[in-house]
């Protein structure tokens, strides 16, 4: 169960939550940051987050048959974050479509694992959520690509603030689903001792 996966592994959509809360509050803190400074930096969270989904993935690839829905979001991340380091002195319009690319195939990623959670966990919401803003925050990016370097660098760090706060809820969501499903077994076994 894809619930099963994210409820023992929630400690790594935590790790991804904190990431994006800190790579957000750099770029607030930082306004005047270089686009390499940016580049690279965003490669090491793109880099992080992908390894974090990859650790799930294969974590739950014995109990869950759609494991490779997280390492494929995963692999997205890890390309996104290679792809920078390979080349950190890119343009801005190129670090801004990798960045929108990237958001789009993980916010997708994201909602078909949300749809498929719909009938094992309550609190799917925060999921579809962080996809529907990834998928969102990429479409925005890639409609107005000549937008200022200075507007791009605050959306940016607004995107990663919102989505590292989402995964963050989703991560205690999930681990409150293992809760509840121990609780329950426990229930049952002492049910069916006496």
């Amino acid at each position: 169960m894809l619930a099963d996966t994210l409820s023992r592994y929630w400690w790594t959509t935590l790790l991804r939550g904190v990431v994006w809360i800190l790579f957000g509050i750099v770029v607030f803190t930082r306004p005047g940051i270089s686009l390499i400074t940016l580049t690279l930096l965003f490669g090491g969270f793109a880099l992080v987050d992908g390894l974090a989904n990859i650790v799930s993935a294969f974590g739950g690839r014995k109990t869950n048959e759609r494991w490779w829905v997280l390492l494929l979001a995963g692999l997205a991340g890890v390309g996104a974050g290679l792809v920078t380091f390979m080349n950190p002195g890119i343009t801005a319009l190129a670090l801004l479509f990798c960045i929108a690319v990237w958001a789009i195939v993980t916010g997708f990623l994201e909602v078909v694992a949300a749809i498929r959670l719909r009938h094992e966990i309550s609190g799917e919401f925060w999921l579809v959520l962080a996809g529907l803003v990834s998928m969102a925050f990429g479409v925005s990016l890639l409609a107005r690509p000549l937008t200022g370097a200075l507007a791009v660098i605050w959306v940016i760090g607004c995107y990663a603030v919102v989505l590292g706060v989402v995964l963050v809820v989703l991560s205690f969501r999930s681990r409150g689903f293992v809760n509840r499903a121990v609780a329950a077994l426990g229930g049952t076994k002492g049910a069916r001792h006496a």
